[in-house]
């Protein structure tokens, strides 16, 4: 029986030392300002699947010039994917399409892009994509951006 309570009390532990330690990842990563919730798909074909398969959940965050992409659950420290501003290039975008829209939050904009030969989809809010967009065009002069 101690045995039995002993177990499920490292368990509990466990759980709360895990939780805690997503919590504080997550408030390391907001610390510095500048994020917004952004789900991504890499490498996305011309005609994407629309069955909600390829979406991973995270967090962008603002640095300079380039967007640094974090995984929600994940305990890395570090950028699961970097983007530069001057290598990405807006080749449109849509609402999210069938099931999707399940994968996805509620009010997310789904934007595809190009990003160093590489197609990608991301997706956020409303006032997020028109942040996005706006720190896009706000490139330093003679960067070439291009946002259909």
């Amino acid at each position: 029986m101690v045995l039995a309570l002993t177990v499920c009390g490292v368990v509990v532990a466990l759980v709360v030392v895990g939780l805690f330690l997503f919590g504080l990842r997550r408030r390391l990563i907001q610390r510095s300002g500048g994020t917004f919730d952004c789900s991504l798909r890499w490498d996305v074909p011309e005609k994407p699947d629309v069955g909600g398969k390829g979406w991973s959940y995270g967090v962008a965050r603002y640095n300079g010039d380039r967007i640094e992409w974090y995984r929600v659950f994940s305990y890395a420290v570090r950028p699961r994917r970097v983007l530069e501003r001057a290598q990405i290039e807006v080749a449109g975008r849509r609402p999210p399409e069938g099931e999707e829209e399940l994968a996805l939050l509620s009010d997310a904009m789904v934007l595809t892009c190009v990003h160093r030969g590489t197609r990608l989809e991301l997706a956020m809010s409303e006032d997020a994509l028109t942040g996005f967009l706006a720190w896009l065009e706000a490139a330093p002069p003679g960067q070439r951006v291009n946002v259909a």
